[in-house]
């Protein structure tokens, strides 16, 4: 595959993601504070799938080594991974809490022995549970307390990290946490979501300035979760609605970041943002990012629904539109979806470069009597997906890298431990690692391209 241009790929970067909640466990070792996710797992567990948590989850916290030994054997040389807010400040401001600090000392330091170059997510998901007490991302104060958290790490660890993402999708924690209430905070409405919207794009803003004043050879970016949209069919009310839900999941925050605003003129009840406003805020939304991650797993197709408030417009399942393949989460398998947004970012004038931090899929994981798992269906949607990803390289986007979600099987929010995206299965009972097939085709896929590179 890829034949006529993998010479092309000189310096492209190959990694794996993961997460400190879904993966780290030891939730209240060595002076953590509570995340909203805990508190969200632990109390309303209703709205979690056999009412789990992630208090154990993979054990990273203390089998770290072992894991990265796994990466080092399989030679992937980028590791993305997230920091624990309340790991570093157990109350989210104030006292910092040292023994967090030398996990993730240690953590670094272990890549960096191993030859495996550290991408750091400053937030995902798991706001300190004492921050959101006094409002979490619907409270402005939020801004303040996200630059001393992001403060400490970038002088903590700066030394030896060189890559951050400040922000990891937030059309999804804004959406489903401060919206839906499916996922933590557990908050509804559109008096928490247009708050929350607002504060969260200016936090990338806020962080992202933060690192560059206190580094600026940091290469600093921050992640988009996106799909792409197609109506579901020709006429005037599913086009419409496909534009609507476009600008909801695609353009919402991105466009801000570029200085474009928010798309309110196609999301009318997004006008009410401004409500939220102080002088300024239009410069301070703007900020200057080296790279965006787009994380993309699928395509949306959307038809108009008088029913559903705000966007009249849902989305049509794949079940329902005679799809042949999909995943355990549901999501069509549709390798053209990462193409077609590659492109679609590639296109704003401000964004400079693109890497892929999450992409990948969850199936039925079967283990054989000799401990193998032949995930095929994995390492053919891995496969197409590269050759997406490539294909819009070739034709001059500016995409420089590819992130597989996700290293391990992990806790997955509100799914829990049924979807299994990783290349290695977890036994989350005995923490036995196995590494899938799809972990070994990745490995060898990337190093024979790497090799084709030394040449």
């Amino acid at each position: 595959m890829v034949k006529n241009f993998e010479k092309e790929l000189k310096d492209f970067v190959w990694g794996v993601s993961s997460s400190a909640y879904q993966t780290e466990g030891a939730h209240d070792w060595d002076g953590k504070g509570p995340s909203i996710w805990d508190e969200f797992t632990n109390k309303k567990s209703r709205k979690i799938r056999n009412r789990e948590n992630a208090n154990v989850a993979c054990d990273f916290y203390n089998l770290y080594k072992h894991d990265l030994q796994i990466l080092k054997g399989l030679n992937i040389s980028n590791y993305r991974f997230s920091i624990s807010w309340p790991r570093i400040k157990p109350n989210g401001i104030g006292k910092i809490n040292y023994k967090g600090l030398d996990f993730y000392n240690r953590l670094i330091d272990e890549c960096l022995d191993l030859g495996i170059v550290p991408w750091v997510t400053l937030y995902h998901w798991d706001l300190p549970q004492e921050l959101e007490k006094k409002g979490g991302w619907v409270n402005r104060d939020v801004l303040s307390w996200m630059e001393e958290y992001v403060e400490v790490c970038a002088h903590a660890f700066g030394d030896r990290v060189k890559n951050w993402m400040v922000l990891n999708e937030p059309m999804v924690f804004v959406g489903a946490g401060y919206f839906l209430g499916v996922h933590a905070p557990g908050r509804v409405g559109m008096g928490n979501f247009l708050p929350a919207i607002h504060h969260a794009t200016l936090a990338m803003g806020v962080g992202g300035r933060l690192l560059k004043s206190i580094n600026p050879s940091f290469h600093v970016g921050t992640t988009f979760s996106c799909s792409h949209i197609e109506p579901y069919s020709f006429e005037e009310k599913d086009q419409m609605a496909a534009v609507r839900v476009d600008a909801l999941l695609n353009r919402l925050f991105i466009e801000p970041i570029l200085g474009l605003g928010y798309p309110t003129k196609e999301l009318s009840p997004l006008r009410k943002i401004q409500d939220y406003f102080k002088p300024m805020d239009e410069e301070k939304l703007r900020f200057d990012f080296d790279f965006i991650g787009i994380q993309n797993y699928t395509r949306e197709i959307v038809k108009y629904s008088f029913w559903t408030p705000y966007l009249k417009a849902k989305l049509v399942k794949p079940q329902h539109r005679n799809v042949l393949s999909y995943t355990l989460m549901n999501w069509e398998v549709y390798p053209d979806s990462i193409y077609h947004i590659i492109k679609k970012f590639d296109n704003y004038e401000g964004v400079k470069k693109i890497y892929i931090t999450e992409n990948g899929a969850a199936f039925d994981d079967h283990i054989h009597d000799n401990d193998l798992i032949h995930d095929h269906m994995r390492t053919d949607y891995l496969k197409d997906h590269i050759y997406a990803v490539l294909r819009a390289k070739h034709e001059g986007a500016k995409v420089e890298g590819y992130f597989v979600w996700t290293w391990t099987d992990n806790f997955e929010w509100a799914e829990g431990y049924r979807p299994r995206f990783g290349l290695v299965y977890v036994d989350f009972k005995t923490q036995k690692r196995i590494v899938k097939s799809s972990g070994y085709w990745y490995s060898k896929y990337i190093n024979n391209l790497i090799a084709i590179d030394t040449v």
